[in-house]
């Protein structure tokens, strides 16, 4: 039996999974906290690495594995391999700035077609803006930039800082997939040229001031060795692991209610959206993921189940004993403003109350019809700009709301299946491993 292992290097934590590469199914696990915050030392994510994998039972018996994980924080690293600065994370906004920045030198119908994305506060390329404007010295400093799941990836393999790997500082073997690639806002997912990449070079030294080493892109089916002499692959970003994970191929949107929202399709072709509404991202498999995030997802329910004083389970039952549309109550779930659509100084409403439509059931009611409208938005863009869509995976912590999953299909408009939780990223990195494996 030929073993092979993904991980999931989340925001909040580290998954690892063991698979057998043969049959699919799952024969170990293990997990490590990460540190919370929007900027984090990578070593936190090396020592939370180790220490899932020795909780999954090591990778003595691994014959090959794929790191999928958080996209877009920035891994800035010296000559020498050492990190900069703490990694400046996804969530962290203080870059939004810079993306305005770059949108107003280059525009975002030109950045949406040399990129697929319109910059925004969570790519690296406007956090390698903002080094460059509030940290000159440590961007000067900067010989190359990696992304979270790229730079674990390299220290597995056995390289890193000379003072603590075994390969030593060898930038050049600096390894990352497409879908984590099109997330940086300086990489063309659907260039062809050998000899760039696809990155946009010229995008990078607008962002940073200089050019600087940039890990090489591996295609769905390439792979690397590891100083065991295991087979590597390039790994992926959280959403296109996911996909990986869940199985979905084209004509499916994956819409996942976590604290936050993503609706995401996977599309035989590029999307290149000027609004910035929808992010052309590629995936793993040498497709793309069109994705929409929103801001407002489960903490909706949270909020709503907290004003009534009930738990979750009570919350779904309210809510399924009311009639579709709450009587007419209507709730506006842009509690922390919304980015889908663009309005971060928007706030919360609850419209249609009358002495009839205000009761516990259809405020509740409302607040999962609400929470899924918001979704839908998303979900319209996706097919807006030509992707279709002919069926909706249910996924995350809010899926598990039997009223979520009954009243879905009923907003979204689509066909809705809810399949089983698991660490779908990390089962998409070891379905990654296992292809590289069989190669």
């Amino acid at each position: 039996m030929a073993l092979v292992a993904g991980v999931d290097s989340s925001t909040q934590s580290c998954k690892v999974v063991i698979m057998d590469a043969a049959t699919g199914a799952i024969v170990r696990e293990g997990r490590a906290g990460h540190p919370s915050g929007t900027e984090v030392d990578p070593e936190a994510w090396w020592a939370a690495l180790q220490a899932a994998i020795t909780a999954a039972g090591g990778f003595d018996d691994v014959a090959a594995w794929a790191i999928g994980g958080q996209q877009h924080g920035m891994v800035a690293l010296d000559a020498t391999g050492e990190v900069i600065r703490p990694a400046l994370l996804w969530n962290d906004t203080r870059s939004a700035g810079a993306a305005a920045d770059l949108i107003a030198e280059f525009g975002a119908a030109e950045l949406a077609e040399r990129t697929g994305v319109v910059p925004v506060a969570s790519f690296t390329i406007t956090k390698l803006r903002w080094l460059r404007d509030h940290e000159p010295d440590n961007a000067a400093r900067v010989v190359a930039v990696a992304l979270p799941h790229d730079w674990l990836t390299w220290r597995l393999r056995g390289f890193g800082p000379a003072t603590s790997s075994s390969r030593g500082p060898v930038l050049d073997e600096l390894i990352t997939d497409r879908s984590d690639a099109s997330g940086t806002g300086y990489w063309n997912p659907a260039s062809t040229d050998d000899a760039t990449g696809g990155y946009d070079r010229d995008l990078l030294v607008a962002a940073l001031g200089h050019d600087a080493a940039l890990p090489r892109v591996l295609g769905p089916e390439e792979w690397v060795l590891d100083e065991a002499g295991r087979r590597v692959g390039g790994g992926a970003g959280d959403n296109a692991g996911a996909a990986l994970g869940l199985g979905a191929g084209p004509g499916d949107v994956v819409v996942s209610i976590g604290t936050s929202g993503t609706v995401f399709a996977v599309s035989a072709d590029r999307v290149a959206d000027p609004t910035g509404t929808v992010a052309g991202f590629a995936d793993c498999t040498g497709r793309f993921l069109p994705l929409v995030a929103t801001l407002n997802a489960a903490r909706v329910l949270d909020a709503i189940a907290g004003l009534l004083g009930v738990d979750h389970a009570e919350l779904s039952r309210l809510a399924l004993a009311a009639e579709p549309g709450a009587a007419g109550l209507a709730l506006i779930p842009y509690f922390e403003g919304e980015r889908t659509p663009n309005l971060p100084d928007a706030t919360a409403s609850l419209t249609g109350m009358t002495l009839a439509s205000t009761t516990r059931e259809n405020l509740a009611r409302a607040a999962v019809e609400g929470m899924l409208a918001g979704l839908g938005v998303g979900l319209a863009a996706v097919r807006d700009v030509g992707v279709p869509i002919s069926r909706a995976l249910l996924i995350g912590g809010g899926a598990q709301s039997e009223a979520v999953r009954v009243i879905a299909p009923l907003v979204l408009g689509v066909p809705v299946e809810v399949p089983q939780p698991g660490e779908y990223v990390a089962l998409g990195a070891a379905r990654q491993a296992a292809t590289v494996l069989a190669v």
